[in-house]
């Protein structure tokens, strides 16, 4: 399993400090972008994203309404990966198709109410399953430990997806990601928000370690 470091920023500011910090200790994060209509808050300029000059490679979570009218103001070569809602205001198909052509791997965000029945069409087509482990919006909302068989279930029906939950992940609760089956875990306030960042991935990086062992050792 690894660890992505998420970015979740209201202003430019805090989104340039936060990616500055993750280039200390990371290759690849993921980048929340909220509209302030999919959910409550609102994220910095998504056109900021088009500046940017860093060695970072990175994905975008998109918490919009509209994810094929934000996708027409970003380009940036870093980019990697772009989740979107399934719920979200977009042709599925069309808007997968549009990012394979860009050259960027299309990824499903799946909100904690939100059934495997309701997105199994579009399954086949996508490289990436993002469970939302926490209702989207803004750092720190509390964990959804429901959400856990519902990854695990879709583990066993989508063996070749990779499969990442995003949300309320911590020290105490990260042996439990391990035990489904999730690919990779976001982590943002436990990494951003208190004390030091580089400090706080790399508990976060030991903890992992040691569960791996212990998991071969069983």
């Amino acid at each position: 399993m690894k660890i992505v470091p998420a970015i979740l920023a209201d202003n430019t500011e805090d989104f340039l400090m936060r990616l500055r910090q993750a280039e200390s200790f990371s290759d690849y994060v993921q980048v929340d972008l909220m509209d302030g209509i999919f959910v409550p808050s609102r994220s910095f300029p998504e056109e900021t994203i088009n500046d940017i000059t860093s060695p970072l490679s990175f994905e975008l979570h998109l918490m919009v309404k509209n994810p094929s009218a934000f996708m027409s103001r970003i380009d940036n070569p870093q980019l990697k990966k772009v989740l979107f809602h399934f719920e979200s205001d977009v042709e599925h198909l069309d808007f997968i198709s549009q990012l394979k052509q860009r050259g960027i791997a299309p990824g499903l965000a799946v909100r904690p109410e939100i059934e495997t029945e309701q997105f199994s069409r579009v399954v086949d087509k996508v490289d990436t399953l993002l469970f939302l482990t926490v209702d989207p919006c803004c750092y720190g909302r509390p964990f959804r430990p429901e959400v856990l068989k519902k990854i695990e279930r879709a583990r066993h029906m989508f063996k070749d997806k990779t499969i990442a939950a995003d949300g309320g992940v911590s020290l105490d609760n990260l042996k439990l990601f391990l035990d489904v089956g999730v690919d990779y875990v976001c982590i943002g306030s436990r990494i951003f928000l208190a004390g030091n960042p580089e400090a706080n991935y790399r508990v976060f990086m030991k903890t992992l370690v040691q569960l791996e062992s212990e998991k071969v050792r069983t």
